[in-house]
């Protein structure tokens, strides 16, 4: 019987130890049971562990083969549905051919990169729930003319509805983080294309946010030049961190005959 894992610190991991919090992300897909789930970095099991007893089709995607072998010995029902691999390397396609939810504690040094690939999956993974660094779930969930509002916001909010649910101390971690955490629910809004070039979007959001101090007018001459016949319009005396999801699919349709 393998009894468990020690933390590794080239995987980011801190397992978290309070089961009360891991039963709370758990509840977080009560309303998806119908659903199946991908449990990302499930460690030694202390949120599978919820997630089973509540029902989920569950399948879990672990990096670390001493948490592969522990979840094999402590969690045999679950033995063909571990999958050693690196998620981010997963096509997706290959373990699920429908709609699927995503959870977990996710390692908060590829925590952005989690949820950029979840967009890639965004029309079938109507929810995303887990814990993060608590300054990237509020980044996320923040709102516009916030000083923490900016690209993973608007990336996000444009697809999701994001939901801060709660607070985690370091301390009920192993090792505790030098961070406090949070958990985020996302779940998919009703937006089934975004009305304008979304790969201008992306383009312009990130630009934008790279010189978020600078107005737009400034900051976005990279795309569009330095004297563009655009500028003159008000939107571009605002800051990034100003524009609304919707002012910035507005501003991408603007912007999208005069691209360089």
């Amino acid at each position: 019987m393998v009894n468990t894992v020690k933390p590794k610190k080239f995987l980011g991991q801190h397992f978290l130890t309070d089961l009360t919090v891991a039963e709370r992300i758990a509840d977080t897909l009560d309303e998806y049971k119908s659903l199946p789930v991908l449990e990302i970095g499930p460690g030694m099991g202390v949120l599978t562990q919820f997630l089973i007893q509540k029902g989920h089709d569950l399948k879990v995607v672990e990096l670390d083969r001493d948490s592969v072998a522990y979840l094999g010995k402590n969690f045999p029902d679950l033995k063909d549905r571990i999958i050693e691999a690196d998620f981010l390397k997963l096509n997706l396609d290959d373990l699920f051919p429908g709609e699927f939810c995503v959870i977990g504690n996710y390692p908060y040094n590829i925590s952005s990169q989690i949820f950029f690939k979840v967009l890639d999956y965004k029309d079938r993974i109507p929810c995303c729930s887990g814990m993060i660094q608590k300054e990237v779930a509020q980044r996320m969930a923040a709102s516009p003319g916030n000083k923490t509002y900016g690209i993973l916001s608007v990336l996000m909010q444009a697809w999701y509805k994001i939901e801060y649910c709660f607070t985690v101390h370091e301390n009920v971690f192993n090792p505790p983080p030098k961070v406090k955490s949070a958990v985020i629910k996302m779940t998919r809004n009703d937006v089934k294309e975004l009305d304008c070039d979304e790969k201008l979007f992306k383009r312009v959001v990130k630009t934008a946010f790279n010189q978020r101090r600078k107005t737009m007018r400034n900051s976005l001459k990279p795309i569009l030049g330095k004297e563009c016949e655009i500028f003159a319009d008000k939107i571009f005396d605002k800051r990034p961190e100003q524009l609304s999801v919707a002012q910035f699919i507005d501003l991408t349709n603007m912007i999208a005959p005069h691209v360089i």
